[in-house]
């Protein structure tokens, strides 16, 4: 077993955000270390700009998607650099230019976020070369040069791809086993004594926000990778199969959820709860084991002391229930202690499986499992009504876009009137830290600070104190590999390597000086200020507005959960298709809402609306698929069912009812209260039941009394 910090490290190497910093680093900086051995260093640095450009939209996804916004971004950037070229030479022109190329090009937010980046790489060639003003046949040559950097780049990108065409797959994919772990951590934080609840529970929400990302980042690449899709290699049937088992294990997770604060009134004494906690940690620990695996190739084996660690829980529950003949337990927290320890035996059960697909003798020999893909993914088709549609202050993206045009045209003339030597400083900031809502723009606002002001001062240490050519050009390769190793990791570290970088760079340039770095931070606090403000002040766009969307989505989606999940009490059902589209869709509402409530909290006070309504409804909803899960696995893992359903099914209809009734007070909340009965079940012969039925009919009740609790707390809900 590595040390944690050394694993952690050594995972971070082998991720795809550090294979992603290495892949543009060497795109960015061949094209002018090689011209420069010419004395053409000025044309490899335009080569590089064209490279750099293209990088800001191969985020990881399928090749396919990748190679086609590459290309467009290609031919996008190009006919700017010309446009640019052309009217630069006017403060007028280019004032028009780049107001209406700021407005189209942030409306690409529509066609989702591949889209939105292409329009980011071309307001970037068109920010970097605004007082670049140079005769009509150089803007051709410099504008060739962008074309064929561009180029560059698109062939070596997919030159890596075609050289491991399962890599990505691989880290995305190790990447939502390594946040399962962090979310089973978290979990195993309700067992431990004296626990936080509140804190708990928020930080449950924040990690399932992250593991639905993570799930949704591998659906993308997996079910969109002509290789996987196919099943046609060994490999491509691996990495299917450890997502879709992930996914189920996900679910296991998810359906254990009790009263913490009860089972620890009652248990805390006897020290078993503690025991829950360390057994779910190394649970935790043998999925890391698991995402490390998948990066490195090797093979995660199941350790026997976790193994004997379970068995102790058992006998221990057994203790207790010896122990339990004065009464001095509730046989539910028994009962309660059961099945959490029966579906940890269930999830290593699972984790072994998934641990035999890496045995490389198997491989060969693992069987395709049918998954019909077309259901799982999202396609955005690019309709050119959408935009037009959209012209409208209804919509969010609009507002946005226009804000953005107005601030650039601000960021713009304030340039020019400071008449800085980098004022293009104050329009790149600009367009970075602009976002269509609040809360992100706040963000990306603080990080983009926070990261300038102290690379800036390490930026200057080190000019100051490093002197020698290949030392410096040694720090200049860090800091370029850090800066696109955290783009999409940590905003703020990856700034705090691109200011280091970039006064460098002018440094070899023969430009440097610590002019430089005063000037960077200035023109950030100007630029950070003018967005800021804006984001205030112009056409804001404010959380509550998706709130009402937010919640009606995440009630029908457990709506329709549910509806699957009873149907396998009610029928012979082979085929989890439906089940499993029906369970995506929860995951991604869920982490829609937990995220919406999230951002709100960075919003003004005056914008925070309802806030402790969301929070119970969070709160209701996450309890309410967890009981649906837990229904589910009661069917699946442990085959519980009803000799007769038809004694369920007035439970069943009318917890149907209530989360219909929800939905429609919502969408049109009247303000009248209607007094809506909770139908208590009717299982025959409750004496003579099977335990199993009676364990199936109370779970039925409890969903129905959390759809209940979600009703009345809709009516309190006017959004």
């Amino acid at each position: 077993m590595f040390n944690r910090p050394i694993r952690n490290i050594h995972d971070f190497l082998l991720s795809t955000y550090f294979a992603d910093g290495l892949r543009i680093t060497f795109g960015v900086l061949c094209p002018s270390l090689i011209l420069a051995q010419y004395g053409m260093l000025q044309y490899g640095m335009t080569l590089s700009l064209g490279a750099l450009c293209v990088s800001v939209v191969d985020s990881p996804g399928p090749i396919v998607h990748r190679r086609n916004a590459m290309l467009i971004t290609t031919g996008s950037i190009t006919l700017i650099s010309i446009l640019v070229g052309l009217t630069n030479n006017s403060i007028y022109f280019t004032a028009i230019v780049l107001v209406v190329s700021s407005f189209i090009f942030s409306m690409f937010f529509l066609y989702g976020l591949r889209a939105a980046s292409i329009g980011t790489a071309s307001l970037l060639v068109m920010v970097l070369s605004i007082d670049d003003i140079r005769p009509w046949d150089e803007v051709l040559l410099y504008s060739l040069l962008i074309f064929t950097g561009s180029i560059w780049y698109t062939l070596l990108s997919y030159l890596f791809y075609r050289l491991r065409p399962y890599r990505l797959v691989q880290q995305t994919l190790s990447d939502s086993v390594h946040e399962i772990s962090d979310f089973l951590r978290a979990k195993a934080k309700f067992y431990h004594h004296d626990a936080d609840y509140e804190k708990n529970y928020a930080e449950l929400l924040r990690l399932q926000v992250l593991v639905h990302e993570k799930q949704d980042a591998v659906r993308e690449v997996l079910f969109k990778t002509r290789e996987v899709v196919r099943e046609s290699t060994p490999e491509g049937r691996f990495l299917l199969l450890v997502f879709v088992d992930m996914v189920d294990l996900f679910e296991q997770v998810m359906s254990t959820y009790y009263n913490y604060k009860q089972l620890h009134e009652q248990f805390d004494p006897s020290g078993i709860l503690s025991h829950y906690e360390s057994v779910i940690i190394k649970i935790a620990d043998e999925l890391d084991d698991i995402a490390f695996s998948l990066k490195t190739g090797g093979t995660p084996s199941l350790p026997s002391s976790l193994i004997e660690d379970v068995a102790k829980l058992k006998t221990e529950i057994i203790q207790l229930e010896i122990a339990n003949k004065d009464g001095k337990y509730n046989t539910l927290g028994i009962i309660a202690l059961k099945n959490i320890e029966v579906n940890i035996e269930n999830i290593l059960s699972r984790i072994k499986t998934i641990n035999g697909y890496f045995n490389k003798s198997e491989k060969k020999n693992l069987k395709p499992r049918h998954v019909d893909i077309e259901k799982f993914i999202t396609r955005q088709n690019i309709d050119p009504g959408l935009l037009v549609e959209n012209l409208t202050f209804n919509s969010s993206t609009f507002r946005h876009s226009l804000r953005v045009a107005i601030v650039m045209l601000i960021g713009f003339v304030v340039a020019k009137t400071l008449n800085f030597s980098h004022s293009y400083w104050i329009l790149l900031t600009i367009l970075v830290i602009s976002k269509p809502g609040f809360s992100l723009a706040k963000e990306r606002n603080y990080q983009r600070l926070i990261g300038t002001v102290i690379g800036a001062f390490i930026g200057m240490g080190v000019l100051i104190y490093v002197h020698d050519k290949n030392t410096l050009f040694v720090i200049l390769l860090i800091c370029m590999i850090g800066c696109y190793s955290f783009q999409r990791k940590n905003y703020v570290v990856s700034v705090l390597f691109m200011t280091p970088y970039i006064l460098i760079l002018f440094e070899f340039l023969g430009m440097g000086g610590l002019s430089i770095a005063r000037e960077r931070i200035y023109d950030t606090l100007i630029g950070s200020g003018i967005a800021l403000l804006a984001s205030y002040s112009l056409f804001p766009n404010w959380e509550h507005e998706k709130l009402k969307e937010a919640l009606i989505d995440t009630l029908n989606a457990n709506l329709k959960y549910f509806e699957q999940v009873s149907l396998f009490y009610a029928q012979s059902i082979s085929d989890l298709t439906s089940y499993k589209v029906a369970r995506k869709e929860v995951y991604v509402t869920s982490a829609n809402l937990a995220s919406l409530f999230q951002r709100m909290f960075s919003e003004p006070k005056s914008k925070q609306l309802l806030m402790k309504e969301l929070h119970q409804f969070t709160a209701l909803s996450h309890l309410l698929s967890s009981y649906i899960a837990t229904l589910f696995l009661y069917n699946r893992e442990h085959s519980f069912g009803v000799s007769d359903f038809e004694e369920l099914k007035p439970v069943t209809q009318n917890t149907v009812y209530l989360l219909k009734l929800a939905g429609e007070t919502l969408q049109n909340n009247t303000g009248n209260i209607q007094n809506v009965p909770l139908i208590r079940r009717s299982i025959s012969d409750k004496q003579n039941a099977q335990t199993s039925e009676v364990v199936v009919a109370e779970q039925f009740d409890l969903i129905q009394k959390v759809a209940y609790d979600i009703y009345k707390l809709s009516e309190k809900i006017k959004v």
